[in-house]
């Protein structure tokens, strides 16, 4: 909390030192370049019907992510989110001594609609709500798994639902600003891991939040 608000307090000395001028308005492209933790908020139903009583949890991940915002009015602007993570899957409950039992890469390409509050200002605050499809890929079974149950393969059913955003952009300079964000997304998934004629289901919830910092840049 204290780095936070000790954050806080350094971006806006720093916008109150640059020259005033407008912002940003319609027709802006602003491109950003974020460090983002991924953190799901996971909810796993059981394994079933090989493990009624074993779930799975999924691991929280840092990466870059890239993104895209266009101004179509002052106020209002259309920001497209690109970022790949990959995540381990551990099991839980009758699970847990296998330790990791899988892992995913994932693939969420986000798309909001944002409000601006202040373009003018050097302190623009902004909120957002928009859609994400996430899909899965390089899904694969961990050692442990396979040496308890055998050779399996491990996929993941793709997701399509809706993303919440709040952010604040900080002027570093006439184009070049701070940005803080924090986004949820609504990601729900079915695993299938088939071992031979054997196939186990389970359902899960990520939700992940994923706060970011980042620098960013106004054309």
């Amino acid at each position: 909390m204290k780095f936070v608000v000790a954050t806080g307090v350094l971006a806006v000395t720093i916008a109150a030192a640059v020259p005033a001028r407008a912002q940003v308005e319609a027709g802006d492209v602003l491109v950003r370049a974020r460090a983002i933790l991924v953190s799901p908020t996971e909810e796993s139903g059981p394994v079933a019907p090989g493990f009624p009583t074993g779930s799975v949890g999924v691991s929280d991940r840092a990466a870059p992510e890239l993104d895209f915002t266009y101004m179509l009015a002052d106020h209002i602007g259309a920001e497209l989110i690109l970022a790949t993570t990959k995540h381990d899957i551990s099991g839980r409950g009758a699970l847990s001594a296998l330790g990791d039992v899988a892992s995913t890469r994932v693939l969420p390409p986000t798309l909001t609609l944002q409000y601006h509050f202040a373009p003018r200002s050097h302190v623009r605050p902004y909120v957002g709500a928009g859609i994400n499809y996430t899909t899965f890929y390089s899904s694969d079974a961990s050692r442990s798994l396979e040496a308890a149950i055998g050779k399996t393969d491990v996929s993941l059913k793709d997701s399509f639902g809706y993303a919440l955003q709040a952010g604040v952009d900080v002027d570093l300079g006439r184009r070049i600003f701070l940005n803080f964000d924090v986004k949820y997304l609504d990601i729900d998934t079915s695993a299938r891991l088939t071992t031979g004629a054997a196939v186990n289901r389970v359902d899960v919830s990520l939700d992940p939040i994923v706060p970011a910092i980042g620098i960013g840049m106004r054309f």
